[in-house]
């Protein structure tokens, strides 16, 4: 990943989406930065933020915003989370159950109208790469984008799957 001298994705998933049990994939809701304790020990954590770049969905501008209140953030919209299609913005519920499916399987599935892990690879990896050739880099973005990222430093996207990515959590890869 890169072709600089030092390279840093700094990976953060967004704070909670507000989202009261439904699958917000593409559907633009907002998110509970609340949290100041989580949020200001992700701070410390992460030191200098360099340049800090956003999905453009509310939840992960407003995360960036808690984050780095004085700071201004650019949005991607490559780093959208995977366009779940007609399970979007649907109770969790009553997404049907996909049964036992390999990592493989499962990163090819493609819901109805929407995209697969593995196309969601494919759409964030060019400007996941074009970013970690800019040094320090810190990412506000999905489980989704996050887990690509992983994809493309592993090489393989179907493992990418094996990891969670819980909110307001970081991730970091390096490349040199």
């Amino acid at each position: 990943m890169g072709s600089g001298a030092s390279t840093e994705l700094i990976l953060i998933r967004h704070a909670p989406a507000l989202a009261a049990g439904w699958l917000c994939g593409r559907t633009d809701v907002p998110a509970d930065c609340s949290d100041m304790a989580r949020i200001a020990d992700l701070c410390a954590a992460i030191g200098e933020p360099g340049r800090i770049v956003t999905s453009p969905a509310l939840r992960c501008r407003q995360t960036a915003a808690a984050l780095w209140p004085n700071r201004v953030a650019t949005a991607d919209a490559a780093l959208w989370e995977q366009d779940f299609g007609a399970w979007d913005g649907r109770a969790t519920s009553a997404i049907p159950d996909l049964g036992k499916l390999s990592l493989d399987d499962l990163a090819r599935h493609r819901p109805p109208g929407g995209e697969s892990f593995a196309d969601l690879c494919a759409r964030a990896a060019p400007a996941l790469t074009r970013l970690a050739d800019g040094g320090r880099v810190t990412i506000v973005a999905h489980a989704g984008t996050v887990r690509a990222a992983l994809a493309l430093a592993l090489g393989a996207v179907p493992p990418a799957l094996a990891f969670e990515v819980a909110p307001l959590t970081l991730t970091r890869v390096r490349a040199w």
